[in-house]
């Protein structure tokens, strides 16, 4: 049995690439290590609790003496680094949390791994997951490569910008062995609700506001989370050490057609006319150091490991508006902060 440790797993993307590393790998036993901070959720993997080749562990990637333990007690050869405190607008309010989780926590779990390896690194690794917005802000039809040089605008992608590079020094410095990879916007289901998405969808369908940045033409590249997970599947069997890996959805779309596509299929599951909601869309003063344009090129990923996306954008959107409409329940959870409890009633 093969110990591999995911950090963050009842967050978001974690939670997704937890379920497919316990449901493809059953040589593998997963470790999830997550701090259950707002975006945590455990609900996210209920399928999961009677995996036996799975371990939920509430614990903060910042506390030496836990990691340490973890380390020690399951002889871990794997970790995958999700955790990490990941809203722009809250890295705006409270940059010292973003620096303490994804930096200092980072720093906490390379010096672990290393001195846990330190007398053999073979068949070892640290894959650490990172965001294309340490790369700053495009404005004209270019892509981010992993050559692109670094630039981050906000506290939430200079804390992110950090890690990376202690990801790469340890690489370097002392031989760990790594991967990195650096991706666009995720998409589907299980997202905090504060994200765009979600958020949106709620909202139309409450006939609430959707507000706007500046005039909403702000440019992100989408990809759909599941491939994104298949994407460090690939990345994490097959990457070579020490590189860095792009994953995007080739998939661009300005933060207003966005919406747009968003209402038509929100109101089209409703039963609604067309447009309907259209009204809802209010426009709000422009977010201090928004980026312009993020757009990754993936092609040294598809060229060299073989992975590309598997759904279109607007299959994977309503695949996304379905989820929401139907786990209704989950939404008021996580809205109402009741989804907090589960941990409680579960594991304490």
């Amino acid at each position: 049995m093969k110990y591999i440790l995911i950090t963050g797993g009842a967050g978001f993307i974690g939670s997704h690439v937890v379920r497919l590393f316990v449901k493809s790998y059953p040589n593998y036993h997963i470790l999830n290590l997550d701090a259950l901070t707002y975006a945590g959720n455990l609900e996210n993997l209920k399928d999961l609790e009677n995996q036996p080749n799975y371990t939920f562990i509430k614990g903060d990637i910042c506390d030496e003496a836990l990691v340490t333990n973890l380390f020690s007690n399951y002889s871990i050869e794997g970790v995958i680094h999700l955790a990490a405190e990941s809203h722009v607008d809250r890295s705006i309010l409270d940059p010292h949390s973003f620096v303490k989780t994804n930096v200092i926590g980072t720093l906490n779990l390379l010096e672990i791994a290393k001195n846990s390896w330190k007398d053999n690194f073979e068949g070892k690794l640290f894959y650490h997951i990172s965001t294309d917005e340490v790369y700053g802000s495009l404005s004209d039809e270019s892509f981010f490569t992993e050559e692109t040089s670094y630039n981050p605008k906000s506290p939430y992608s200079a804390s992110k910008a950090s890690s990376d590079h202690f990801v790469r020094a340890y690489h370097n410095t002392y031989g760990l062995p790594i991967v990195i990879s650096n991706c666009s916007n995720n998409y589907g289901s299980h997202q905090f609700p504060e994200k765009l998405i979600p958020l949106f969808i709620n909202n139309i369908k409450n006939n609430k506001e959707l507000p706007v940045y500046g005039e909403g033409n702000n440019v992100r590249d989408w990809l759909y989370v599941e491939d994104h997970a298949k994407a460090i599947d690939v990345i994490f069997h097959k990457g070579k050490l020490g590189e860095t890996y792009n994953i995007g959805g080739f998939n661009e779309w300005k933060n207003i057609d966005l919406i747009k596509v968003l209402i038509k299929t929100v109101d089209a599951f409703l039963g609604r006319e067309e447009g309907a909601s259209d009204k809802l869309i209010t426009y709000v003063k422009d977010r201090a150091g928004h980026d312009y344009r993020y757009a990754i090129d993936a092609s040294k990923l598809k060229n060299e490991l073989g992975w590309e996306p598997s759904l279109q954008f607007e299959e994977g959107m309503k695949k996304t508006v379905q989820w929401y409409l139907e786990n209704e329940e989950w939404v008021a959870n996580v809205t109402s902060g009741e989804y907090q409890k589960y941990y409680e009633q579960m594991y304490e």
